[in-house]
């Protein structure tokens, strides 16, 4: 039932996008339409879970109104069909190129989310670190009151972007496995994103070359890395093809020690980043419509005796067009605040430079004030409710010069930096922003104002998140670069070698991030040991739902990630770069583990149902054990994991008695 959720609402988005842009396309259509029912599916759920918390209800009634908005959008576009000219489809050809990359985004989503191997839960090296955030939300937030709060710091709103982790749970509330969920979920929204990328850029050059270009140079990216991990490779080349394959973030991609923080977009953003990659599902398109909207290209074409001919023409972008972007847009902000950020910054300065360049200065004003208007309308209630008292209440929010290059001063060169970092195709940036036309221009000034405002102000703890406001610039240039790269190799026509000067481009743009990827492709950690799953499932099968356990400060938690509990304090590894203040509740958890009979009050004031201790308790603190058995029953126990009841609740679900089940995930 839970995959029928998803198809139910991907088939009704597909519905609404046959009215919302009959203009296009049918393959532009069906990849909007696509996006437009995963946006319902975030979203629908969450408005109605202020009613009806986070229940299977609140589904239905999600489900139901998406029925009618859906049909309600497919009757108002028909008139638009045979109204108005067709805007030209990218050839199918193209999209072939999508499907090896495809193919590796099934394969990493299924090694790198919950891989079980002899009862125990693998993942990949990119998903080490986040995927239990995201698992997290996803189990927290069946049946919870909104707006939500972090189960890891409970009492505390949840200001991180959650709906691409709704989305999952809806899908578990309908009894969909949790692995799978995810799996599913995250290599349709990357398959949507390689397809997204390749209509902007298609939109942007009209041009098969520019367009297969830009799919290889954003999806394998990577900058002059591999120049470092190769140094010396004839002396010996085992130790570092060793160092590259299997050494843990030691990828030419990725390797702070040397200052190389530019990672390759699939292995180190859309894989583990759940939210960011929601965010590009859903910006990218939004970078199309404004692209569509700012100068509409339209295709016609007529019959003639010595056969079509095609005639391209520009006009302005319709009121209408503008209206359903600002809709769109103003849905990004608990999708991914960052992309919402950067789409803005890039509409304000293509909106500045198409003011200072055209003569219908009016038409671009209301235009822009149109979309402007209605997303922050639609934006402004998320922003007040989560963004801002989280970014601003963190103290996150203050200038920072020179993104990760600075560290008392500059780490690197500033233009150094940036080339071995993104490589060739940053010298290629202002060349390719001077040769476009007038709309890439004013797009091209967008994304500078991204990179500018990146470059010197900080929204969150750790400057290396500015990134994700960095590549949504780098996505907008790359059709251009790429573009750029054409038009030279279409004027060295006749000249021998180009091909090979092409080739010698795009390796050396590419070779690091193709390193980057096989190390991916064949990395292999335990997350989970098969006791902890087992105790996680332990949990979820006999606690109530909103249970708070007392747990370690470790961030691969099986009782926040598997089993979705309230915890005294999760760990600071994701708190901390939230912005939320949880020094209090961790001093509380560790005086409760170490001196609980001093402290019993701690337990009431907290409301802990249960006690966790692992390996990774007994490691952090020094539990009083002792205490604990002689004071607390002991509700379930294997060979790692001891769980002990405190609350009478939690007495009065265990029925008194002690468990040492080994149960299965």
């Amino acid at each position: 039932m839970g995959f029928g959720i998803l198809m139910a609402f991907l088939a009704l988005g597909v519905l609404a996008s046959e009215g919302l842009f009959s203009d296009r396309p049918r393959s532009t259509r069906v990849y909007l339409g696509l996006t437009f029912g995963l946006i319902m599916m975030m979203w629908l759920p969450s408005a109605w879970a202020f009613k009806f918390q986070f229940t299977v209800t609140a589904q239905w009634w999600a489900l139901g109104s998406a029925a009618v908005l859906s049909i309600a959008l497919f009757l108002m576009g028909r008139p638009w069909r045979s109204g108005r000219p067709r805007v030209v489809g990218m050839p199918a050809k193209l999209l072939l190129l999508i499907i090896p990359f495809l193919i590796l985004a099934f394969y990493l989503q299924y090694t790198h989310t919950l891989r079980p191997v002899d009862g125990a839960l693998h993942v990949g090296q990119s998903t080490y670190g986040d995927l239990c955030l995201h698992l997290g939300i996803a189990t927290g937030l069946r049946d919870a009151a909104y707006p939500p709060e972090y189960t890891l710091l409970p009492g505390t709103m949840l200001g991180y972007p959650f709906l691409s982790d709704a989305m999952a749970t809806t899908m578990l509330l309908f009894g969909a496995p949790l692995r799978w969920a995810f799996i599913t979920t995250g290599t349709l929204m990357m398959g949507l994103v390689f397809w997204g990328f390749m209509l902007l850029s298609w939109e942007l050059t009209r041009s098969k070359k520019a367009v297969a270009i830009a799919f290889l140079l954003l999806f394998l990216n990577g900058g002059l890395g591999f120049l470092y991990t190769f140094d010396g490779f004839f002396k010996d080349h085992a130790a570092r093809l060793n160092d590259a394959l299997y050494g843990f973030y030691l990828t030419p991609t990725n390797m702070p020690d040397l200052n190389l923080r530019w990672v390759n977009v699939i292995a180190d953003l859309m894989i583990p980043q759940r939210t960011l990659l929601a965010g590009w599902t859903v910006g990218i398109p939004a970078l199309m419509l404004l692209a569509q909207a700012v100068t509409r290209r339209v295709e016609t074409c007529r019959v003639e005796p010595l056969g079509p001919v095609h005639i391209l023409t520009e006009s302005d972008g319709s009121l209408r067009d503008f209206a359903v972007l600002g809709v769109w847009a103003g849905l990004m902000p608990m999708i991914h605040t960052h992309s919402f950020l950067a789409l803005g910054l890039i509409s304000l300065g293509a909106m500045a430079y198409l003011l200072v360049r055209s003569e219908r200065r009016w038409t671009v004003a209301r235009s822009f004030l149109i979309f402007g208007g209605i997303a922050l309308a639609i934006a402004l209630p998320q922003l007040l409710t989560w963004t801002f008292p989280q970014t601003t209440g963190g103290g996150s929010l203050k200038f920072h010069l020179n993104w990760v290059n600075n560290d008392g001063g500059l780490i690197d060169g500033w233009l150094w930096f940036w080339v071995k970092n993104v490589g060739l195709v940053f010298l290629l940036l202002i060349p390719a922003a001077l040769s476009a036309d007038r709309r890439g221009r004013a797009l091209s000034i967008g994304a500078l104002l991204v990179f500018v405002v990146a470059e010197t102000i900080l929204f969150q703890p750790n400057p290396y998140d500015n990134n994700k406001l960095f590549y949504v610039a780098f996505i907008l240039m790359l059709p251009l670069v790429a573009d750029y790269v054409g038009k030279i190799y279409d004027k060295l026509s006749g000249v021998r070698g180009r091909a090979f000067l092409l080739g010698v481009f795009l390796v050396v743009s590419t070779l690091s991030g193709a390193v980057t990827l096989v190390r991916e492709a064949i990395s292999d950690y335990e997350l989970f040991s098969a006791e902890e799953t087992q105790a996680a499932r332990y949990i979820e099968d006999n606690t109530p739902g909103d249970a708070v356990i007392l747990t370690g400060g470790q961030h691969n938690n099986p009782v926040a990630a598997l089993a979705g509990r309230k915890l005294v304090c999760g760990t600071g590894t994701y708190l901390y770069y939230h912005g939320v203040n949880y020094q209090r509740q961790q001093q509380a958890a560790q005086t409760m583990y170490e001196a609980p009979g001093d402290n019993l009050p701690l337990f009431d004031i907290y409301n802990v149902d249960y006690v966790y201790v692992s390996a990774y308790e007994r490691s952090d603190y020094a539990v009083d054990e002792a205490f604990l058995k002689a004071n607390f029953p002991v509700c379930y126990q294997n060979s790692e994991v001891t769980v002990y009841c405190v609350s009478e609740r939690a007495r009065a679900a265990a029925g008194g008695e002690t468990s040492a089940a080994d149960v299965g995930w």
